[in-house]
């Protein structure tokens, strides 16, 4: 692979189409920054490295952020994405974020994917793909299915090196941390 196309991966999808996919722009790589600083927040917590940040589109604004939280509150709905989501609602007194855009450092599940459409996000930005449940561009078209009553524009991609990096090196370090054997393993 030529080394000008090595720089082009770091930042979009290898199969992104400049002649048919929105590009990002450089707030959306300044957010996806911030998911990224988000997720590492998130390892000193024991939780899987995800970000994410809600921002208007217009004004750059950031109306919600968090990182993952389902280990800490034992909620199964503690994804980055849906907690900052519910966040910017609550700023701005209203559940239509049509004027948003939603960057996070992992291709959204389909119950997140549902709530973008839900929430009427216009726009979202995501970093590393999801192979085992990425409901956007991997396993689902979710977000841009045209069946659904809303599309949002998606730019996939961003940052997904450094984004795949983070989770790969917090689940090598999970799996090297010795287990502890309780009275039920033993029977």
């Amino acid at each position: 692979m030529p080394s000008r196309m090595k720089v082009r991966v770091i930042l979009m999808s290898p199969d992104f189409d400049p002649h048919t996919d929105p590009s990002p722009t450089e707030r959306d790589v300044q957010m996806m920054s911030r998911a990224i600083a988000l997720a590492d927040e998130a390892v000193d917590l024991g939780e899987v490295p995800v970000g994410a940040v809600v921002y208007d589109t217009t004004s750059g604004k950031v109306l919600g952020e968090a990182h993952n939280t389902r280990e800490m509150h034992k909620n199964p709905a503690g994804h980055a994405e849906f907690s900052a989501i519910v966040q910017a609602c609550e700023s701005i007194d209203d559940w239509r974020l049509n004027h948003c855009t939603l960057v996070v450092t992992l291709e959204p599940c389909p119950m997140c994917a549902g709530l973008i459409v839900n929430a009427r996000v216009g726009r979202l930005v995501f970093g590393a793909s999801d192979p085992k449940a990425g409901a956007v561009r991997t396993l689902y078209r979710l977000c841009d299915d045209p069946q659904l009553n809303h599309r949002c524009e998606v730019i996939a991609g961003i940052k997904a090196d450094q984004c795949s990096e983070q989770l790969s090196t917090f689940f090598r370090t999970l799996r090297k941390k010795p287990t502890r054997s309780t009275d039920s393993e033993s029977h």
